[in-house]
């Protein structure tokens, strides 16, 4: 016997139904996704992490993003073009990094303020050393080909005979 919401219930899935409301959709005729693997609890948050294209380190307590945000922050600062844009973006870190400590939440992890002069030192040492590879890069190109010769010879040890 059912009770009347589920009556009503019913009759408004037959009428869709009968409509053609249920017709051609998404996954229609597919296996079900996930079927065949163990339950996990927190299904639902990755496949809304994996949906939204959104990076998974959004579920890591506070500390360990902003030690995520440190240790990235090389390559965030590499194509930065002035001294004074490294050194902004080390003060908002470290202002985050200040703000966390005031107030700590989460596990308790060391997190220190980054250096803003190691990190403008790493940055220019980083910049001097792709501008070098470019000369290098570019020289070489200028020089042409390598002659067939040259590319065969082989070093060997001097104490080794043939």
């Amino acid at each position: 016997m059912m009770h009347g919401w589920e009556a009503a219930v019913e009759a408004q899935i037959r009428s869709a139904q009968e409509r053609g409301e249920f017709d051609n959709l998404p996954g229609a005729g597919k296996p079900i996704p996930g079927r065949d693997l163990p339950y996990d609890e927190s299904w639902w948050i990755k496949s809304f992490l994996e949906r939204e294209a959104l990076p998974s380190d959004l579920l890591l307590p506070t500390p360990l993003q902003l030690r995520r945000k440190i240790e990235q922050l090389p390559d965030e600062v590499r194509d930065l073009p002035t001294e004074d844009s490294v050194r902004a973006l080390v003060a908002a870190l470290n202002a985050e990094i200040m703000a966390w400590l005031r107030t700590p939440t989460g596990p308790r992890v060391v997190v220190r303020p980054v250096n803003a002069d190691d990190t403008v030192r790493r940055w220019r040492a980083d910049r001097e050393r792709a501008a070098r590879e470019r000369v290098g890069a570019s020289a070489v190109a200028e020089s042409g080909p390598i002659p067939p010769r040259a590319r065969r010879r082989r070093w060997r040890l001097p104490w080794r005979r043939r």
